[in-house]
């Protein structure tokens, strides 16, 4: 099973670009975030055939978006949001046990609070699907930075939103309600593993960036995982892709 995530930063505007990669990788499950869309203003080059898709949007800010193959899933999955959505930012499709989700934190900037409430209740979401039995992929734009690690030393600065003492705590707990990060347990060393890079001062090219998108996975999902990987070289949005490979068992 391939599962990749991406803020586009505008479906709209990357449009030939998420048809290009999806054409060309054929994930089993893709996350967008940021698709900054209603579903009615969704390009018709993004409704791709062969996938059951949500795109959950309000318009020119936020939204997300969530691909399901129908390699993976012959019929429709179940898809619907949690009841602490709000702005358009989470997506969640059921498939048997497996509940698949997309998400876009709040970045904090306009209103942390918010930012740190979504989190908390996201935890208690992820905290009852585990007590319940059900396996968890949650994937996407989490908007905070796990270690010293994920930053650049040249963007360390722990007063900022997303690095924050509080905001890492909070990380640890939604990974202690049963979640392993894939992405850093394939690599643990590397201290050059960035996805979101600002535009400006030449900042992606030259590798300055933030880990802030992120594949999580339920433990037994996670013992599976083969492959983790960032691609950087793809895309003009700001973030890059992020893609997780899982073997069948």
């Amino acid at each position: 099973m391939k599962v990749a995530t991406w803020n586009v930063n505008g479906l709209r505007a990357r449009q030939a670009q998420v048809a290009e990669w999806i054409a060309a990788e054929r994930p089993d499950v893709l996350c967008l975030q940021e698709i900054k869309a209603k579903p009615e203003q969704v390009p018709e080059a993004c409704r791709i055939p062969g996938y059951h898709v949500c795109f959950h949007g309000a318009g020119g800010y936020s939204g997300v978006a969530l691909y399901v193959s129908e390699a993976l899933a012959a019929d429709a999955p179940r898809f619907s949001h949690p009841d602490f959505d709000f702005e358009t930012r989470i997506v969640q499709a059921e498939l048997g046990n497996l509940v698949l989700a997309s998400v876009y934190v709040p970045n904090g900037g306009k209103d942390y609070d918010a930012k740190i409430a979504f989190v908390e209740r996201m935890i208690g979401w992820a905290s009852e699907l585990q007590a319940a039995g059900r396996e968890l992929i949650l994937c996407g734009d989490i908007n905070i930075t796990r270690h010293e690690s994920d930053v650049h030393p040249k963007e360390r600065k722990p007063e900022l939103i997303g690095q924050r003492p509080e905001e890492r705590t909070l990380f640890a707990r939604l990974l202690r309600a049963g979640l392993v990060d894939v992405g850093r347990s394939l690599d643990p060393e590397n201290d050059a593993l960035f996805t979101w890079w600002a535009p400006w001062r030449n900042m992606r090219a030259r590798n300055i960036g933030w880990r802030i998108d992120y594949v999580l996975a339920s433990a037994a999902i996670a013992a599976r995982a083969r492959r983790s990987a960032v691609l950087p070289g793809f895309g003009t949005s700001d973030h890059a892709i992020v893609v997780a490979e899982f073997s069948a068992d």
